[in-house]
């Protein structure tokens, strides 16, 4: 069993940055891949970026790229996203996922409870 708190969620205007963070417990964070979703009123959840277990491979999906970044510390057990040039279409709820294999899926095996974000234009 993982569990899987996310945090620093919050409201910024357009152009702002936001770094979420996810903090791991329970087996070992590093034997796990880990990703970031997201889920806007209405639509389903969508894949945003995942990274491998040593932080060596990180996938994203065409609307994030080059404007946010997943990072990991597996001596902290927790995983990042660096979000910049925040625009308004990226308001929603942020999970945090973990799973044994990378993947840009949504088979992914535990969940976090997910962190607001709120951009404004």
């Amino acid at each position: 069993q993982v569990r899987l708190v996310e945090s620093g969620g919050g409201w910024v205007q357009a152009g702002g940055s936001l770094r979420l963070s996810c903090a791991a417990s329970g087996r070992t964070f590093s034997s796990y891949a880990m990703g970031w979703f997201r889920q806007a009123p209405g639509k389903e959840r969508e894949f945003v970026t995942s990274i491998n277990r040593s932080g060596g491979t990180t996938y994203y999906a065409d609307s994030v790229k080059g404007r946010f970044t997943i990072s990991r510390d597996n001596a902290k057990n927790t995983v990042y996203l660096q979000m910049n040039s925040l625009k308004p279409e990226d308001t929603a709820v942020y999970y945090c996922a973990a799973t044994p294999i990378l993947t840009t899926t949504r088979k992914f095996d535990y969940w976090g409870q997910g962190t607001q974000v709120t951009v404004s234009s």
